[in-house]
């Protein structure tokens, strides 16, 4: 990392970044915008205007949603290091990146090595977001239209499209995909982990094999995905720490939540896939150990038990998203 950028971009270094953000900002009103938008996330969100409309949203958002969308990508990420652990991105290049969750975790993966450019149309967000990276990881923050007339740089080495693709229409969405694919090495797009997240995933997935690139993760292959459209959906989970927000607004008490995703990773350089991946939460019982897989001849359950003697050790350690069977199985 530059010695001129003494903080890692960890995510204890992005929740302490976060941790005065709403000082001064009532409580009710925080609450609101919050509210606000998880229902703009879940919902028809209009495609004319930001989000984001102002300095209250902007930390509301950062506040509440940060954490987990950098948990989402660092897990997205951390798929793709493994399928290709020698390539490091020199240039990022970060679409509706707001204020910078996923540049967070890019600036993590890679210690800070890559010059990342943040785009986004909401200007409230690209000022807050310049502010939590100050002395963090080198970025620059532009405003442009994110939409299908948008053009990127060429040469970027990685494009990151993290939570946008639902905020737009899908002529938008295609011509952002094709774009993204034209100029960049690797791709990575993370969605929401709900039905429709997933068809968004999988229809870029689709734009991003057309348009030559290998699909690193999560799948072991870039064929067509095998689970039967309206039946099911590829999704993840990763582990977030909650904010005192989060448990104002949830109500809840635990210190957690999960953030369930979906993503696609692919490139245009050799990526070595995983053999397999654990599709579901494993199934641990007296014994055995039941894993749902995806693999190259399509899905499939298996059963591991004690016979199988390091495998199974292997099976009660694996989790949701891994792969399978395990480097150390």
């Amino acid at each position: 990392m530059n010695a001129s950028l003494p903080t890692a971009p960890t995510a204890d270094a992005l929740r302490a970044a976060l941790a005065g953000l709403l000082d001064g900002l009532p409580p009710r009103q925080a609450a609101q915008a919050v509210e606000r938008l998880i229902a703009n996330y879940r919902g028809p969100t209009p495609t004319d205007a930001p989000v984001l409309r102002d300095r209250s949203d902007v930390a509301a958002y950062a506040a509440y949603r940060m954490p987990a969308t950098f948990e989402a990508v660092r897990a997205a990420l951390d798929a793709l290091r493994d399928a290709a652990p020698a390539w490091e991105p020199v240039t990022h290049t970060d679409v509706g990146g707001g204020t910078g969750a996923a540049s967070w975790a890019v600036a993590e993966a890679w210690h800070g090595a890559p010059h990342t450019t943040v785009l986004d149309w909401a200007e409230p967000a690209l000022t807050l977001g310049r502010e939590l990276a100050d002395g963090v990881f080198d970025a620059e923050w532009r405003r442009a239209r994110i939409g299908g007339a948008l053009r990127l740089d060429d040469g970027t080495d990685l494009v990151t499209v993290s939570y946008v693709l639902k905020e737009l229409t899908e002529a938008d969405r295609r011509a952002l995909v094709t774009e993204a694919a034209r100029v960049a090495q690797a791709v990575v797009i993370v969605e929401p982990g709900t039905p429709d997240g997933y068809e968004r995933i999988i229809a870029a997935r689709s734009l991003l094999v057309e348009a030559g690139l290998t699909v690193a993760a999560p799948c072991p292959h870039s064929g067509a995905c095998p689970i039967e459209p309206g039946t099911d959906w590829c999704h993840f989970s990763a582990r977030v720490s909650r904010s005192s927000l989060h448990r104002q607004v949830k109500g809840g008490s635990l210190p957690y939540e999960d953030e369930k995703f979906s993503y696609v990773a692919a490139t245009r350089f050799p990526v070595t896939p995983v053999a397999a991946r654990v599709i579901r939460k494993p199934q641990i019982r007296k014994g055995l150990v039941l894993l749902d897989l995806c693999g190259p001849d399509g899905l499939a359950k298996e059963t591991v038990t004690k016979r199988h003697g390091p495998l199974y050790k292997a099976a009660r350690d694996v989790e949701w998203g891994d792969p399978w069977p395990t480097p150390e199985a």
